[in-house]
């Protein structure tokens, strides 16, 4: 019962204090150690930064997940002292009030008519360029970024600690974030390959399960579940992303708008424009799809490892 316990401690701490400072965070050191690896992966020819590339995407989760084991095994015959630095080290693997006060920062600063401030905070929720973005670009990136991220940063870890204990959280975070630091194309396209197709190996099972918690979710918040699946069904496959899409589909029928990145896809349908309150109910959806993953965590911990 250590393991359940863990999370549902780690989730209190994640919603009474956020984030813990960088110099403390070990997503914050992956991202360093990311940082030296990509370098180093970029000052090779195209086929030593696909080998090199390999190395950082699989050395750095590799090496945080030894990390998680060895602090695991330090404090298995401890149960009390065990479950609090368990929590402790969980809690920074994944994040619900961070993603809550970014997407709200998107739509204050909407809601206040200020586009260019909507614009900055759009860059801590996703990497999308956000110069040119009229306010419903930023309304449905912002969505659309709140869905994504509630599969990459809250489900994801979490079942992965379920199912394999701190070191398959820590491994996924680390995976993760070397597919946001190093997955994409142009001069990151060798580099980033192995790094890319890794997270997408690790997201296929929580994305699909995130979908899922939405539809649930949007029994208790009043969303258009039935909407909600169909599109789920309909358009989960039109992002260049194999997992991307199943939340944001479903996201997009819950909320009865239509989410698009223009020159990429266009997800559910345009019943009406979106606005500044759709994140607000975006949110709803994903706080109580978060809740429920942090409760079928702790099942699955429990059954797990009793």
């Amino acid at each position: 019962m250590t393991a359940a316990f863990a999370v549902a401690l780690a989730f209190g701490l994640d919603a009474a204090f956020g984030e813990p400072p960088n110099v403390l965070h070990p997503v914050a050191w992956m991202g360093v150690a990311i940082a030296r690896g990509r370098s180093w992966a970029l000052r090779a020819s195209r086929l030593g930064q696909f080998v090199r590339g390999a190395m950082v995407a699989l050395g750095v989760p590799a090496l945080a997940a030894l990390v998680a084991h060895a602090i695991s095994a330090r404090t298995a015959r401890v149960p009390v002292v065990g479950t609090i630095v368990t929590a402790l080290a969980l809690k920074p693997l994944f994040a619900v009030r961070a993603l809550r006060d970014a997407a709200f920062d998107v739509r204050d600063a909407l809601d206040a008519n200020d586009l260019h401030g909507a614009r900055i905070a759009l860059a801590s929720l996703c990497s999308r360029d956000a110069a040119d973005l009229d306010e419903p670009a930023l309304v449905a990136a912002a969505i659309e970024s709140v869905a994504e991220n509630t599969s990459d940063s809250v489900v994801a870890p979490l079942l992965y600690f379920a199912c394999l204990g701190l070191p398959g959280a820590a491994f996924y975070r680390a995976a993760n974030t070397v597919d946001a630091m190093m997955g994409y194309h142009g001069k990151l396209e060798w580099a980033g390959k192995v790094g890319a197709r890794l997270d997408d190996a690790l997201n296929v099972v929580p994305a699909r399960v995130t979908a899922l918690l939405f539809l649930a979710a949007g029994t208790i918040t009043g969303a258009q579940v039935r909407r909600g699946f169909t599109t789920w069904w309909r358009d989960a496959g039109r992002t260049e992303s194999p997992n991307a899409g199943h939340p944001m589909a479903t996201m997009a029928g819950l909320l009865g708008v239509r989410l698009e990145k223009h020159g990429h896809y266009a997800l559910g349908d345009e019943t009406r424009l979106v606005s500044s309150v759709d994140i607000t109910r975006a949110w709803r959806i994903a706080w109580v799809a978060s809740v429920a993953a942090a409760v079928l965590a702790a099942a699955l911990a429990a059954a797990v490892y009793p």
